[in-house]
């Protein structure tokens, strides 16, 4: 663990502490980082994910016991999602 002395911009510090519902200052702080670290780790392997090419192609049929869902349009929709 690193002990560092840092300038905290106060309102920021308060509307973090209340965001993350920490009780400290240091617990926010930590509580702050980590959820950065995470968000750059979620896109890490969203960018992974979106390497890989998938094929839907007859998903409806292709699950057992009746079929399944038609995801044929899955990455499609998901990017027209994202885009608006």
């Amino acid at each position: 663990m690193t002990r560092i002395t840092v300038d905290v911009n106060d309102e920021w510090l308060d509307a973090a502490r209340e965001e993350l519902g920490t009780e400290t200052k240091v617990a926010t702080i930590n509580a702050a980082l980590h959820a950065f670290a995470l968000r750059r780790q979620a896109a890490d392997i969203i960018a992974a994910l979106d390497s890989v090419p998938m094929d839907f192609t007859d998903s409806d049929q292709a699950w057992r016991h009746g079929g399944g869902r038609d995801l044929s349009r899955l990455e499609e929709d998901a990017r027209r999602d994202r885009a608006a």
